[in-house]
C-alpha cells in the first residue's frame, strides 16, 4: 500500500473521532460574528397564527426595536406544519422528506413578516446567507429568516418518534443561528408566558417556572414542554449561547423587556 499523501498540520495523522483531540481544543476561543445580536424566535403556532390582533403589535413593537438594537427574526411554522406532517407521517414519509416539507412553511411566514416589517427596511434571507448578516445590520436592515435548520434530507432520525418527527425544527433552527453568530440573545416568543411545570391550557394549576438550567429540564423529562426538546439538549454543548429566554408575544413590551435583561418569562441556562 503506498503511504497517504499528507499536508502538514497539527491535524496530521489524526482520525478527527479521538476524544484526546476534542479534550484539546475545547477551550480554543471562538468569534463572536455579531456579538450585539439579538434572535427573535416568532413563533407559529404560538403568533403568527393568531393574524392580525397579536402579529400587528407585535410588528411595530420590533419595528421600534429595530432602530436601537441589532435584530434577526425567525420564523416558525405553525397549523399548516402540523397538517402536512399528520400527511406524510401517515404516508410513511422518511425523516428527511418530512424535514424538507415543513421548512416550505416557515419559509412562508419568513416571507410574510419580512413584507409586514417592510417599513422597518426588512430583508428577507435565507440560511445561506447568515455570513452577509454583518453587512445587511451595517446598512441598517432588519433580517428576516425562516427556522427550520437546513438538514433538509440529511436530517436525523428522531430517537423518540422511531425515525418520523424531524427533533430540529424552528425553536432549534434559531438557536443554532444565534450559537454559530455568537448572538447576544435567543429569544423565544411563544402564546404562554413561560414554561410551565405542566400544560398551562390544559392545567390550571400549572406554576410558571421562571429559571431552570438545561440539564434539570432534562431530568425532570415532562411529558409536555413550550419548547423542542432538542434545543435543550443542545445546550449541554453549546458554546456562545448560555441561555435562551421565552416570553408571551401576546403581551407587547414582553420581548422589549428581555432585550434590556429583565427577568420576564422563563431563563433556561446551559448550566
Amino acid at each position: 500500500m503506498h503511504e497517504r499523501h499528507e499536508i502538514f498540520n497539527k491535524l496530521q495523522g489524526e482520525t478527527l473521532v479521538r476524544k484526546g483531540l476534542f479534550d484539546r481544543y475545547n477551550e480554543r476561543p471562538l468569534l463572536r460574528i455579531l456579538p450585539e445580536l439579538n434572535v427573535i424566535k416568532i413563533g407559529g403556532h404560538g403568533i403568527i397564527d393568531y393574524g392580525r390582533d397579536v402579529v400587528l403589535p407585535l410588528v411595530d413593537e420590533i419595528g421600534a426595536l429595530s432602530k436601537e438594537h441589532q435584530l434577526m427574526i425567525i420564523t416558525g411554522g405553525g397549523v399548516r406544519v402540523r397538517h402536512i406532517m399528520d400527511i406524510g407521517l401517515d404516508l410513511g414519509m422518511p425523516t428527511g422528506v418530512l424535514a424538507e416539507l415543513t421548512s416550505k412553511i416557515s419559509e412562508q411566514n419568513a416571507m410574510m413578516m419580512a413584507t409586514l416589517l417592510a417599513p422597518y427596511k426588512a430583508k428577507r434571507i435565507h440560511t445561506s446567507d447568515l455570513l452577509e448578516l454583518p453587512t445587511l445590520l451595517g446598512m441598517g436592515a432588519l433580517p428576516v429568516t425562516h427556522g427550520t435548520p437546513p438538514y433538509g434530507l440529511y436530517e436525523h432520525p428522531s430517537e423518540r418518534t422511531n425515525g418520523g418527527i424531524p427533533p430540529h425544527r424552528t425553536d432549534t433552527g434559531a438557536f443554532l443561528a444565534a450559537e454559530v453568530l455568537g448572538a447576544r440573545s435567543c429569544i423565544l416568543a411563544k402564546n404562554v408566558d413561560g414554561l410551565y411545570d405542566k400544560h398551562p391550557l390544559k392545567y390550571p394549576d400549572a406554576e410558571l417556572i421562571p429559571e431552570i438550567t438545561a440539564s434539570e429540564l432534562i431530568a425532570m423529562d415532562m411529558e409536555d414542554l413550550v419548547l423542542e426538546r432538542k434545543l435543550v439538549e443542545l445546550m449541554l454543548e453549546c458554546r456562545n449561547i448560555k441561555k435562551v429566554q421565552i416570553v408571551n408575544g401576546h403581551k407587547p413590551g414582553m420581548i422589549t423587556q428581555a432585550i434590556k435583561g429583565e427577568k420576564v418569562g422563563t431563563i433556561i441556562r446551559a448550566e
